[in-house]
């Protein structure tokens, strides 16, 4: 007989992972015990020697899908707890120790639990909240560790003695799993006075005519309606104050989703996974008319489609049978609604309607958002189903990385690995800021990471940074584009010294400027700036950035001087008449006396340029949605690319954009296509990316590439961006699961610190 303690570390707990242990330790006749502890599985096994040898390999082999087994550690033990049989045992109460706890995001229904779902002979036939060991809430019920009901938000369900039967049938696909409910304990669906399918009626109804519900999920509130009605989506724009931003669209199934858009095989195994992100994709249209409508992604050839997330989505799906507009259940910038009484009050003036439940919702999680470059999978969003769990980072000390200021997320980490918190948006709004706080307190106490150093922006003015300058730990001040790729190399685990290209809207620069179009010599503690695009002002600051006309104003006429002549009026004229003449007025004076100009060497202020030259857009209403209109304009078209310039300028090889403004203007003139002009542009910018690569390389620069920023998530600059790199013999790399927006600077912003803190070592 042997007798071995064993300990099994990384996500474990949520995810079936003791009654596989029960299961693998009863077929091969060893005795012992296995328990939840702290946020890890630990117990005890005896037997044969060959046995427990076996049972240790496959722990390590054969783990529940859900599962991520990062350590299996087997100790000598005395038979002393090892009784005849084997069992599973109460959880050992949490333990305040060092043992960093990672959390399991939420999971899709399983197929096993959709059978049923529709199933007139079983017990859970029509059961919204129906989940198993192998999916339904895990991150957004858990309220500590270790992962049991009692510590959850299922607590408030007894279990009924047909669940408890299988809660305690090692048989059984529900042994032990934690969120098991039925229709007769657990939790129930409400529709004001209504519970159960009347509620689902009304709700079915409500879309049905028309109107707007918004649903309870499983992070938070959704908005839903016909996706296929252009009055009550145009509705939705109007009360959501959303004119513009593309909806995502929830779609019964993969055939449902082929009629919508080309999907290739990358872009379906991320469908139908368990973390059911948003995925965009490139539209195709078929015969017939449009089951989409034009207000779902107006101006755009790709929509963000994704497949029911749970029963609820399964049932509504079924009885509508037809495509959904699913967003989240929040005004535009505001945090996603989790609370009953907030949502009511904020989507009082959104939804006809609120199909809620009386399960409470213990964090915040919006869906995740992806998509692909062939086989390449970009992340756009991380959140439901992907976050909190952790990505590798070669860290000891407990480190936090507070983020940016838009598209915010903050960053846990410790023990080799990092937790991406929720996405809460825009920390300029205070209830996003509220958000991030009780979100980064709860990760904090679940993980036990208890961070001695702070890494933030350099940025005083976002409330991230002054949040960061208040807690009482070491601070550490990280750039903004170093940050973006840093991020980068740490998800790819990038030794030594690489090449970073950082290409985004706006960050603050170690020189005090506004950086954006950056080609950085990097290591994950340090970096030097060798080369960028050349300056231009933003007329108004944040001004400019709502404005794109603004910026191609302050382009046309204080773009950096870089010995090439700013283009002529005759030019320029037909984009400044159609201009209202009082504010081109205004931001001449502005430009020329230099009042709130601040300048930028932003890639992403230049995109914003030409789409407003190319007349795209004057104005937007979120984010990047000029770039994101350039891009769509561009489609697959193919072009000459425009003329450019680099420069050596105070030691930095510098991107002159006049000679390609100067001749897409001229092209423009002469009659170029809109969507060649745009197509020539994308290759422009690449063709100029990769010059500016190899011009740093030929100074000694490194043959690694980090590519970081919300420019790269635009598909055609980052494919041919990389297909140029690539022909110069150079090895790049993408953010894949870590964001390569605003989303992702926490993560970077963790890796600076630790790599800082191993240097000081």
């Amino acid at each position: 007989m042997t007798v071995r303690r064993f300990h099994v570390e990384g996500i474990v707990q949520g995810v079936g992972f003791r009654p596989f242990v029960y299961r693998t330790a009863s077929s091969l006749g060893l005795d012992g015990w296995v328990a939840n502890v702290n946020g890890h599985v630990e117990g005890e096994v005896a037997g044969p020697p060959r046995a427990v040898e076996e049972f240790a390999a496959r722990l390590r082999a054969d783990a529940p899908a859900l599962a991520r087994v990062r350590r299996v550690r087997l100790s000598e033990a005395r038979p002393v707890d090892v009784g005849p049989g084997f069992r599973v045992r109460h959880s050992a109460p949490a333990d305040p120790g060092p043992a960093v706890r990672e959390i399991p995001p939420d999971a899709a229904i399983c197929d096993v639990c959709l059978r049923e779902l529709r199933d007139p002979r079983d017990r859970r036939h029509r059961y919204p909240f129906i989940n198993c060991t192998d999916c339904g809430p895990r991150a957004t019920i858990i309220e500590d560790l270790p992962y049991d009901r009692v510590r959850t938000t299922m607590r408030r369900f007894p279990l009924c003695a047909a669940c408890a039967a299988e809660y305690a049938d090692p048989a059984d696909r529900r042994f032990h799993a934690e969120p098991v409910a039925c229709p007769a304990c657990g939790p129930r669906l409400a529709w004001e006075d209504l519970r159960g399918e009347e509620a689902l009626r009304h709700a079915v109804k409500m879309i049905d005519d028309g109107g707007i519900v918004a649903l309870k999920g499983l992070g938070g509130y959704q908005l839903l309606c016909d996706a296929g009605d252009s009055r009550a989506v145009g509705e939705l724009r109007r009360r959501k104050h959303r004119p513009t931003k593309p909806f995502a669209v929830m779609v019964a199934d993969l055939r449902t989703a082929s009629r919508l858009a080309r999907i290739g095989a990358t872009e379906e195994q991320a469908l139908t996974s368990p973390e059911r992100p948003v995925v965009l994709l490139a539209r195709s249209r078929g015969h017939g008319p449009d089951p989409l409508a034009r207000e779902v992604h107006p101006g755009l050839a790709r929509v963000g489609l994704f497949l029911p997330t749970t029963g609820l989505h399964h049932l509504l799906l079924d009885e509508l049978a037809r495509p959904l507009v699913v967003t989240s259940g929040n005004l535009s910038d505001e945090p996603i609604a989790v609370d009953d009484d907030d949502a009511r009050r904020a989507l009082a003036g959104v939804a006809d309607g609120f199909l809620t439940h009386d399960r409470e919702i213990r964090s915040r999680y919006d869906d995740s958002v992806v998509q692909f470059t062939g086989r390449t999978r970009v992340t756009v969003r991380r959140a439901r189903g992907l976050a909190p769990a952790p990505l590798p980072m070669t860290v000891r000390e407990p480190v936090a990385g507070a983020g940016a200021q838009l598209k915010h997320t903050f960053t846990l980490a410790a023990d080799g690995h990092a937790h991406i918190g929720p996405h809460t948006g825009d920390l300029a709004d205070l209830s996003t800021h509220e958000a991030f706080l009780a979100s980064y307190d709860h990760l904090r106490r679940l993980t036990g990471i208890e961070p001695g150093v702070v890494a933030h922006d350099l940025h005083p003015g976002y409330l991230s940074t002054q949040w960061a300058e208040a807690q009482p730990v070491r601070r550490m001040a990280v750039q903004h584009h170093h940050a973006h790729v840093a991020a980068c190399a740490a998800e790819h685990g990038v030794r030594g010294a690489f090449l970073g290209i950082a290409y985004d809207g706006l960050g603050l620069g170690d020189d005090g400027t506004l950086w954006g179009g950056e080609i950085l010599l990097a290591t994950l503690s340090g970096y030097r700036r060798v080369g960028r695009f050349a300056t231009a002002p933003l007329p108004g600051g944040d001004a400019a950035v709502r404005h794109p006309s603004r910026a191609a104003l302050g382009r046309l006429l204080g773009g950096e001087t870089l010995g090439s002549p700013r283009p002529y009026p005759w030019l320029t004229r037909h984009f400044t008449e159609r201009l209202d003449p009082r504010e081109v007025a205004t931001v001449r004076a502005m430009v020329a006396r230099d009042v709130n100009c601040p300048r930028a060497s932003s890639a992403g202020r230049l995109f914003d340029t030409v789409a407003a030259l190319l007349g795209l857009a004057d104005r937007v209403s979120y984010e990047g949605e000029a770039a994101v209109l350039l891009e769509a304009a561009a489609g697959d078209q193919h072009a000459v690319p425009l003329g450019h310039r680099i420069v050596r300028a105070q030691g930095l090889w510098v991107y002159d954009p006049t000679p390609t403004l100067v001749d897409l203007l001229t092209r423009q003139l002469g009659g170029e296509s809109v969507a060649r002009l745009a197509a020539a542009f994308h290759a422009t910018v690449a063709m100029v990316t990769a010059e500016l690569a190899a011009r740093a390389v030929a100074d000694g620069a490194p043959r690694t590439v980090c590519l970081g920023g919300g420019c790269f998530v635009n598909r055609r600059l980052l494919t041919e961006v990389r297909r140029r790199l690539h022909s110069h013999g150079l090895r790049v790399f993408v953010g894949g699961q870590v964001p390569v927006g605003d989303g992702g600077v926490s993560y970077g912003q963790a890796a600076v610190a630790a790599a800082r803190l191993a240097g000081e070592e």
